[in-house]
Order: structure tokens, then sequence, then C-alpha cells
């Protein structure tokens, strides 16, 4: 049996020379192909196969959104040959706009957060390029760049991007490399054009005459650079230490406290980690001043909260707070970057020399092959042109020929023509024949000749080739230039005058009582009283007054005053009266002198800001001649003294309701005379403010308008009569129809049938407040109405003497309704998608005669009682009523304590107003 021969594998070499080539072997390979970005392109090569392999994939910005797996999974097989979580996570990072100044790659799903939050697997988020992206890849099939074979020499990728964006210095680079590392930080695109624009205009400029354009670094968390000595060592050198500082908003309290509130942060720096630097100076005694800290971020923006102690100086404690904590950072500043596979630190001057360089050639390297493709075109026009020329004699010599090789040859030798035109000839169709398609050839052939000479004119002026790229960035920079994100402070004590300071912006909760006097009062004081069972105003000295409305509404905010005659008037919110208990609060009218006493308030909405008022979001107008009307929320974003028309009002007509919508809800209106129509509020189109609407409802002589409900869930309505009957129905009850119609009828259609004078969406929580001709007021709890059919009498709810009737019905205590939900704006989100908020409620009920008639709330989540947008649940309120047989009302129970919360501003707690 033949013994198997091993063949020796073992080398004996001496282990220093091993370990030195080993090492440089290593160390040029994580310089070259791993860590460090090329100067040209500012990418490292795992962000430039993700791209070029996202454009293979023709995952462009207008096409549909691919899993990340699959893009992770191509650039691994095809060019990468290295972990997947080194690939997915350099992808994250292009999706980061905390990250990137610009991203290059739109993610769809969670790619992370400012908090250090990590993103979801690959398998559950999904990408395709920004359009941005597309600028670096552009051209890039037109051998503007140099081509090298993929790690298996099956496929080829590009060394390089054509780059049409000054990528190196916009987005920046971080990579730490063996016995190197880089570290750019990002610069906005207008600068960095504007320095590559003066060093076209002077080559022979000096780093310092580029930094009056370039100013400085443009991180995409804003915040502050503090000083600017550190940006010119950077600029110089190609290294430079650069202070970064928070951006903080000095806020004032009640009772002379103050709180901090972060809006940016340094680059690079999470939230989380400086709240819990704080929170542990702050149990070490370093920072004793400090009481609590928040983080109220959302989807607007970052809203760090640090509250003081009262008598804290701030300065002190933002000293203090720089210094310990990574409010204040510092960005260590290396411009290294690859030169043709080699590194080397940069000055600024360098970088754009290399960037103007690098587009010089792509445009010279397009231009050329442009140029060649339009010389072939022409050869072939001018082939084809010949042949039309002379078609009847080139048919005859393809009739004649025995195939196509010889009939090939035979009209080179004919016509002179080269063996593409003869080709080209054969391949000829036959609608090319025709007068019109000859005519185009010509047409074609002169097109040709003068992009030929243009081609030819790039190619032979440098001018013309720096022009061509200086248009093209103007270009990139018309479609993705924006301001400056980072303010430069060149003092390092301007941080102090750079501290703003304004009032808190924070929920507050606005009474309005019947006869229209009103106050606010801070979100955590309507909490305690309401958890205490106290009232929330004064009321008992003021027989025939008592809180009608009341919402919530941010102190930055406005509130919108609509009259009956349709005019809007603006009031701040700051402005209100923060009163006691003890005060009902001031006169509407007093706080605006423009409004006139006759024109009657009917409607108060709030809003947080005028100026970024959602396009999306609009006001619903509801007059009591049964006509409709919609406007945008944006027509009233210029608040002035004297008010706006809001809507036109046809005579012996009036505004009776104005609510804030957001098209996803129903409106229901009643009739004096028992009829009533259901419709979708975008059956009435969008109108100006000038506008008296589309007829919501048709009402016989006579007849008029006198309920409105606005639907977003399964309600009860409340529908009661002047002779003192009153029921529940179910509004599903109620068909859905278009609007203009007479409606269905809601009371008895035989017998004598006194005439309707309210009707109101209630929960079976609420209580309302019954007002006769001869000025008795009664309360009567909701719960006590039957529930009953749509053409039914209903129930006596209170006795009414001879020659007295009921004129007016407001509810006045009760959970709250989702007609109003969806007028709240929170988040700037969409009702019914949980963008509106949960938003707590609560009011007073507070009936004539007594020194605490009642009081009521609806809590927020997790409260003895839930109201959120698009939950479609009822709120439960706290307050109920006991009834004798006749409808009589009795003492009001003490109510539950229950927590109400607001998550944000302008969330409106209507619970108690129709």
């Amino acid at each position: 049996m033949a013994t198997t021969q091993k063949r020796e594998r073992i080398l004996n070499r001496p282990i220093v020379e091993e370990m030195k080539e080993s090492f440089l072997d290593y160390s040029m390979s994580v310089i070259v192909a791993r860590a460090l970005p090329d100067v040209r392109d500012g990418l490292k090569p795992v962000h430039r196969r993700i791209l070029y392999a996202m454009h293979e994939l023709s995952l462009n910005p207008d096409r549909p959104y691919k899993k990340s797996a699959t893009v992770v999974g191509d650039v691994l097989g095809k060019y990468h040959p290295h972990g997947d979580s080194a690939v997915y996570d350099a992808m994250v990072r292009m999706v980061q706009d905390f990250s990137l100044r610009y991203p290059l790659v739109d993610g769809q799903g969670n790619f992370g957060s400012i908090d250090g939050d990590s993103a979801a697997a690959y398998r559950y988020t999904e990408a395709r390029l920004e359009s941005l992206a597309t600028e670096l890849l552009e051209n890039i099939g037109q051998d503007t760049v140099d081509f090298v074979d993929n790690f298996d020499g099956q496929r080829q990728e590009p060394r390089v991007l054509p780059g049409r964006i000054p990528n190196l210095l916009v987005n920046g680079s971080s990579g730490i490399a063996v016995g190197m590392s880089t570290n750019i930080p990002p610069h906005n695109l207008r600068e960095v054009a504007a320095g590559i624009r003066q060093l076209a205009v002077d080559p022979d400029c000096t780093v310092d005459d580029l930094m009056r354009h370039v100013k400085g670094p443009d991180f995409p968390t804003g915040a502050f650079i503090v000083g600017d000595e550190g940006i010119a060592d950077m600029y110089r050198t190609g290294r430079g230490r650069i202070v970064m500082r928070a951006r903080i908003v000095k806020e004032a309290l009640r009772g002379g406290k103050q709180q901090l509130v972060v809006m940016e942060v340094p680059y690079g720096v999470t939230k989380s980690k400086i709240v819990d630097q704080i929170v542990a100076l702050s149990r070490k005694g370093q920072i004793d001043e400090v009481s609590d800290v928040r983080d109220e971020s959302d989807r607007d923006g970052i809203r760090l909260v640090i509250e003081l102690k009262r008598g804290a100086v701030v300065e002190s404690v933002l000293k203090r707070l720089y210094k310990k904590t990574y409010l204040q950072a510092t960005f260590g500043a290396i411009m290294l970057a690859l030169d043709h596979g080699q590194p080397k630190e940069f000055d600024l001057k360098q970088i754009l020399e290399k960037y103007r360089d690098h587009r010089i050639e792509v445009v010279v390297r397009r231009s050329r092959h442009l140029l060649e493709k339009a010389e072939a075109e022409r050869h072939v026009v001018e082939g084809l042109l010949i042949a039309l020329d002379h078609i009847d004699e080139v048919v005859r010599i393809i009739r004649a020929s025995m195939n196509r090789a010889e009939a090939s040859e035979r009209l080179q030798d004919r016509f002179g023509l080269s063996e593409i035109q003869a080709g080209a000839i054969l391949d000829m169709r036959l609608a090319k024949l025709t007068q019109l398609e000859g005519s185009d050839l010509k047409n074609k052939l002169e097109e040709l000749k003068v992009t030929i000479a243009d081609l030819r004119d790039i190619l032979d002026n440098d001018e013309r080739q720096l022009d061509v790229v200086l248009e093209e960035l103007a270009e990139v920079v018309e479609k993705y230039g924006d301001e400056r994100r980072t303010k430069i402070l060149r003092d390092a004590e301007e941080d102090v005058a750079e501290v703003r300071e304004e009032m808190a912006d924070e929920d507050v909760v606005v009474t309005v009582s019947h006869e229209g006097f009103v106050k606010r009062m801070p979100m955590h004081l309507y909490r305690r009283r309401v958890s205490s069972g106290k009232a929330l105003a004064g009321m008992e000295k003021y027989e025939d007054d008592y809180i009608e409305r009341l919402f919530v509404a941010r102190t930055q905010g406005w509130i919108l005053a609509f009259t009956e005659g349709g005019m809007c008037h603006f009031l701040p919110v700051l402005d209100l009266p923060e009163s006691g208990r003890s005060s009902r609060g001031q006169s509407l009218y007093s706080l605006l002198p423009a409004a006139d006493r006759e024109d009657r308030i009917v409607a108060m909405v709030p809003v947080s800001d005028l100026e970024d008022a959602d396009e999306e979001r609009v006001l619903i107008f509801l007059s009591e001649g049964g006509q409709v009307k919609r406007t945008a929320l944006s027509e009233f974003s210029n608040a002035r003294s004297t008010g706006l028309i809001a809507a036109g009002v046809k005579d012996g007509d009036r505004i009776i309701e104005v609510a804030l919508s957001d098209d996803t809800a129903e409106v229901m209106l009643f009739s004096q005379a028992g009829r009533a129509i259901r419709f979708a509020e975008t059956d009435a189109p969008v109108q100006g403010r000038t506008a008296q609407g589309v007829k919501g409802i048709g009402l016989d002589k006579g007849d008029r308008v006198v309920g409105v409900l606005i639907l977003r869930r399964d309600a009860g309505v409340l529908t009661v009569s002047d002779d003192g009957f009153g029921k529940r129905t179910p509004a599903a009850e109620f068909p859905l129809q278009k609007r203009g119609g007479l409606g269905t009828l809601f009371v008895p259609s035989s017998g004598k049938v006194a005439p309707v004078v309210a009707a109101l969406e209630v929960s079976v929580d609420d209580s309302v407040m019954l007002v006769t001709a001869g000025g008795r007021t009664l309360s009567v709890a909701v719960d006590s109405v039957p529930v009953q059919g749509r053409r039914t009498q209903g129930k006596r709810l209170v006795k009414v003497p001879a020659g007295d009737r009921v004129v007016e019905v407001t509810r006045t205590a009760g959970g709250k309704p989702e007609s109003e939900v969806g007028t709240a704006e929170a988040d700037g989100g969409e009702s019914g998608e949980g963008g509106e908020g949960a938003v707590a409620a609560g009011a007073a009920a507070e009936a004539p005669g007594s020194a605490e008639a009642g009081s009521a709330a609806a809590g927020g989540a997790g409260g003895d009682a839930t109201s959120a947008a698009g939950d479609g649940g009822d709120a439960a309120g706290a307050a109920t009523l006991d009834h004798d047989d006749e409808g009589g009302a009795a003492e009001v129970e003490s109510p539950k304590p229950v927590n109400p919360s607001s998550d944000h501003g302008d969330s409106q707690l209507d619970l108690l107003g129709g």
C-alpha cells in the first residue's frame, strides 16, 4: 500500500519579519479599505458600496422602499466582504438626521434616536436613496470614474463616486484606523459652495480668504460653537479643538422660580446621558439648586427641562453645568483623508482644491464620453441620410444581394459608407422612408453638430470646465441648500446673553362662565382642586352665573373668539387673568376692546401657534339658518387687534358654533321643528374667510337650527323641548346623508309637539343646566334622562310653570365629548391616530344658590376617567345627580379624586359649553 505523501506547509521565518509584514498589511488594509474617507467624495468604502448597491437595485427616491436586509445582503455578497453589522450600522448612520447634516439614505422604521437608542434589526426596517445621494451618483454610467474588481473578481465597483456635492465637508466623517484617525465636522452646503466659488475666482486665495465664506462647522443638532480659535486652527493646520455648547432658554415660573430648557444639544451627545449627569451631580450636592430634571422632548424637537429651586442664580448654575456635563463638549477635529490611497492631513484650501480637481476630471471624462457617443450617432445619421437620398438604388442593391454581408459590402463600395453606416441602413425600418422621418433625421444631425461643438469647446477650454462645475454646484445648492443651524459665539462669555428669557409655555385650564367671565389657572392647581373636590371658581356669589366652558390652552398660544356676526377676535392666553378661586375672572369683552358687546361671542377655539397653523386643519362654521362652511385654519395666521372677518353671515342669520377639525368628523344639525341631518364634514367645501357657506339642512319658513354636533365617535344626543321634556338618543339612529336635505324627524309625527330648544352631545356622567324664560336655573343629571328612540317625545325633565318655558340648555359637568377632542391640537398629529394626545378634562358644576353645587373631572390615562383622541371611548366624569320621578334636581355627590393630565398644549377641554 502506497504511503500518502503530505506536502510540508510550514515555512521557517523570523517572527520579527512576519509580525512586521503582517501588521503592515493589516494596517494598510484598515487605512485604505475600512476606516478613512476619500478626499474626493468624502465616503469610506462601506458607504460608497452601500450607495452604489442601492443605485444598482434602483432604490431611487421615487421608487418604493425595500427591506434593509436586501440592501445589506447585496452589499455583503457583491462588494463588502465583512460583517453584516458593519454594513447595517453604516447604513443606519446615513439615515439619521442627527448624525449627518444632509442624510443620504431615506429610512422607514426605527433607525435609532438621539437618546442613543439602537436601530431595529434590518429585517424590520426599509430604505431607499435620498435625493441628495443621487447627486453623488450622477453620471456614474458615463465613464466619469474608474471601476475596479470587487473582492472575488466577479464584478466591478467604483473606486470613487462622481460627487456633485462636496460631501467630505458637508457631512463630515469620523473613523479610527491603525496609528491614525479622522474626525471631520459637518458644514453648511451653501457656505462650502461659496468657498469653492471663491477658490475658482481666485486660485491663489488664502485659507483666511476662504474662511470669510466658510464660517465654521454646522452641526445637524444646531447648538452653539464657543470661540473661533479652534475653527481657525482646524482650517489652517488640519487640527483643532471646537467647543460646542447646548442652546438653553431660561423660563420664568410662578413664585419666583425659574427653569432652564435645553432646546439643542452638542453634536454627538445623547440627552439621556445629560440627564444622568445632572441627576448624579444633584445627588452629590455639587449642583443642589436643581429641584427636578425631566425630558419633555417630542416629535417637534428637544425640550430638556431643568427646574431650579427658588433663589437659584442662573449664571452660576449654568457655569457648573457647562463644566461638569455634556451641555458643553469638545469636538477634536482631525482633517485626515485618503488622496489616491495615501492618508494625508489637509487644510481647508487643500480639501476644496481636491474636490474642485475631482469635479473637473469628472466633467472632462463625461464630456469625452458624450462626445464619442454624439460623434458615433452623427456618423450613423449621416449614413441614413445618404441612404434616403438614394433610396431606390439602395433598395435595388439590397434586393440583388445574396445575404446581409454582401449587401453591406456593396453599399460601402457604392456610397463610400463605413461598415457601421451600412449596418444601420440594413437595420433601418420602412417607416424611416417617410418624408417626416427624413426631416427628423436632418434636424437631429444639426442638433448633434451643435452638441459636438459644445463638448469640444468644454474639452479644449479649462475655463469652460470650471464654469460647468460651478453651474452644477449652484443647481445642487438651489435644491438642497438651507440656513445655518449652529451659531458661532466669537466670545466665550457670550453664553449668558444667548440664554433667552421667556415665559414658560405650559398647559393652563381656561374657564368661561355663562355671563362671559374668563380666567386661567395652572394645570397643577386645577388638578389639586379637582382631586380635593373644591370648586374651580367661586360662582356661589352669582345666582345667575355658572361655568359654561372649560378647556386647556398653552400660555404661549392664542384663543380665537368667534361672534355670531361672523367676526374672529384674537386673545393671547397670557392676557387672561390668573385669578384665585374666589374670583370668576374678568369680562371677556374687557379683554377684547375691539369686540362689540351686541355681537355675542359664541365659540372659543385654542390654538398653539398661529404662524405654524396646520394646512390640513379647518374651522367648521355653522349658522342658525342651516349654513355650513369650512375654512383653513392657516387663513387666521395674521392676528389683528381689530379682529378679522371669519365668515359671511346673511341678514337674519347668525353663527351659532365654530369648531376645529381635520376632515375626519361628521356634522349633525338639529332644527327647532324636530328635524335632524347627519353628514360628513367633507361634504362642505373649504372656502375663504368671507364666504357665507353652503346649505347644511333645508329649513321650512320660521324654522331654525338649535343644536350642532361635531361627531367623531358613537355618542349620545340629548334633545330638550321648551316644555321641559327631554330624551337621549344614540347618534347611530340618525342616518348618514348628504348635506342640504330636510333630514329626518326626531320627534313624534302626530300630536302637538313643543319646539326643540337644544341638542347636545352628552355622556352618562354629564350634567346639564336648564334655564327658563322666567329666570329659573335647574341642574339635571344626564344619566336620569331615559334613552329612547328617535321618534319619541321623551321624559319630563323639569316642571315648567304655566307661562314659562325652557329657553336654554348648556352642559355643566361631565366627560369630554369626542367631537371636541378633534378640535384639539397636540403634537401636530391627526385625530384618530393618537396625534391629538390624551388630554385630561374636568369642570365644576356650580348651580345657583349653593356654595359648591358640584365639581367633576375626567382623568388622563391611568386616572378614574379617560378621554383620548381617536379612542372612541367616553370620558367618565366624577359628579352625578340624584333626581326624583318628576325630574327635580337634588344634591350633587362629592367628586371622586382623579388625576387629570395634559400631554400637550392646545388640547381643548370644552366639557361644559355648547
